[in-house]
């Protein structure tokens, strides 16, 4: 890959991150590093970071997936988290990793949705975090409540599009990496209370995003194209023309006591 492409690519990562448009990527390609993560001891560990990215008709690239591998102090067995980025798909994904570290000896990943539809796949989290322990062999979805309070400032790059991508980052070009980004305060530092819409502003907060309803074969509606039928039965009539599966109608709720 040469130094044009992987600034491209990233280019699309980024913009598939903020659930920006992919149709201005041309090509498809791959690519992966290595960077140094700080720990909330002080102790440092390294990981393997992957992007895999497609192309797709009348979509350019796309980001499919991401990967991040690394290895405990004192263990020779390599541990991985994968996510993909499939909007198509019913089942929640598309995860962009913020934080990883290691309390008493056991790893610990806060991520957060990428994109509107990714947040409204998982539920609409408040704050918005995906959060996962390490145990038994497999990363475990846990609740705000299980996730060690000492583990506070995100960590891990974002994908850069001001500088071609290195082979390997230092924790101070990591660091560096993240403050040049343009990320929202909820990617910089793990929140413990709920956000209020709007009041972090304009900056890409998750919470902002539109409540959106999954229809057809892969496709998602903005709540207002509910809301704005005259009646229960027009909404309802709206879901079945729509494909919209009944436990996912938001009719019942919306035209309650009407």
């Amino acid at each position: 890959m040469n130094g044009n492409s992987i600034k491209a690519g990233l280019l699309c990562i980024s913009l598939m991150i903020l659930g920006g448009s992919m149709s201005a990527c041309a090509m498809g390609d791959k690519t992966s590093w290595k960077e140094e993560v700080l720990l909330h001891d002080g102790s440092k560990l390294v990981v393997e970071r992957y992007y895999n990215l497609g192309s797709s008709p009348g979509t350019g690239i796309t980001l499919l997936d991401q990967t991040i591998t690394f290895t405990l102090p004192g263990s020779s067995n390599p541990i991985s988290w994968k996510t993909e980025y499939r909007q198509d798909l019913p089942e929640p994904n598309s995860l962009g990793a913020l934080l990883l570290d290691v309390v008493g000896g056991v790893p610990y990943l806060a991520t957060s949705p990428a994109g509107c539809i990714a947040y409204n796949k998982w539920g609409r989290p408040n704050p918005p975090y995906i959060l996962f322990k390490y145990t038994h062999d497999a990363w475990q979805q846990i609740p705000l409540q299980a996730f060690p309070s000492e583990l506070v400032q995100a960590n891990l790059m974002g994908p850069s599009v001001t500088e071609l991508l290195k082979p390997y980052y230092t924790v101070e070009a990591a660091q560096a990496q993240r403050q040049n980004g343009n990320v929202s305060a909820e990617s910089r530092t793990i929140l413990r209370e709920a956000v209020v819409k709007g009041a972090l502003g304009t900056d890409g907060s998750s919470v902002n995003c539109e409540w959106m309803i999954p229809y057809g074969k892969g496709g998602w509606l903005g709540l207002d194209w509910f809301s704005d039928q005259p009646s229960y039965e027009a909404c309802f009539n709206y879901c079945e023309r729509k494909g919209v599966h009944p436990q996912n109608c938001p009719c019942a709720t919306l035209f309650k006591g009407k």
